[in-house]
């Protein structure tokens, strides 16, 4: 039984904080941070996460420090997917997780140079809630249940441990239910998507949509998506891959619309009514 997680003391990044995340969200035990010992790395009822210098998860021991520097880019957070058997199923549906694990093996110059942005192009993503989580989780010796931080991690392992359980049933349900529209307007043809209304259990299978579409090949041919609005019995209208001709401003005055963004990108109806809804698409190409 896993009694504690240990990582490793000093500055904090994303790929041990996020696998200590996934951890706790199956085993709700302390995370302490120092130096292991033999004893601690020996021992399989406690987790050593980048930290170690092995890799052993018979063992509990998640490092890959210890790996060439030419080996593949896999970081503690890979290791720990593995283990958990989720990391197909990351890499296929986390877009963010290669580049984490670019970051944390290779730096920032490589990694800026393997997504061909320049090297300032990745501080300016960088977000101040990443800074204050991981100060706060780099400045605690050890984190419990109860602690601000502790329950904090194990929300967003919970969270994405239930997205990449749930991915696989949201892209079968939108593989059932999506339907696709054709429209001609001004002897153009264009391509919407319409999610119908289903009870599923799932939490806003719309997420999936963009995913569901580059899986079949059909990302660039759609341009607008309208699915179940999550805060009414309406219908939300928005652009896909931000398309420059449509306009949902162009039906922001009719009475059932009762949001337009001014940027024309988004729209949300009280409208049910497919047949309207097609209307209110045809109406916004331009």
């Amino acid at each position: 039984m896993i009694q504690q997680i240990l990582t490793h003391p000093g500055s904090a990044h994303k790929d041990e904080f996020l696998a200590c995340c996934l951890l706790i969200a199956k085993h709700p035990v302390p995370i302490v941070r120092r130096e292991p010992t033999a004893d601690d790395l020996a021992d399989p009822c406690t987790v050593v996460v980048d930290v170690g210098g092995e890799h052993d998860p018979a063992r509990m021991n998640f490092d890959h420090h210890q790996f060439p520097a030419d080996a593949p880019p896999i970081c503690a957070l890979s290791l720990v997917m593995m283990h958990l058997g989720i990391y197909e199923d990351a890499r296929l549906f986390c877009d963010w997780l290669e580049p984490a694990e670019w970051f944390d093996t290779k730096g920032p110059v490589k990694t800026a140079e393997w997504l061909q942005v320049p090297r300032e192009a990745l501080s300016k993503l960088h977000s101040t809630i990443d800074v204050t989580v991981l100060r706060r989780f780099a400045t605690s010796a050890k984190l419990e249940p109860g602690q601000v931080i502790w329950e904090l991690m194990q929300m967003i392992g919970s969270d994405l441990m239930y997205y990449l359980n749930t991915m696989r049933e949201r892209i079968q349900l939108l593989e059932k239910h999506l339907q696709f529209w054709t429209f001609e307007k001004a002897q153009q043809s264009f391509t919407a998507v319409f999610l119908p209304r289903i009870e599923t259990g799932l939490e806003d299978l719309s997420g999936a949509i963009s995913r569901h579409l580059r899986n079949i090949g059909r990302d660039k041919e759609v341009v607008a998506m309208i699915y179940p609005d999550r805060r009414g019995e309406g219908y939300g209208l928005s652009r896909h891959n931000d398309h420059p001709q449509l306009n949902f401003t162009r039906i922001a005055e009719h009475p059932e619309v009762h949001f337009a963004h001014p940027r024309g990108f988004v729209a949300k109806t009280s409208v049910t009514d497919p047949a309207t809804l097609r209307e209110f698409v045809l109406t916004c190409w331009t």
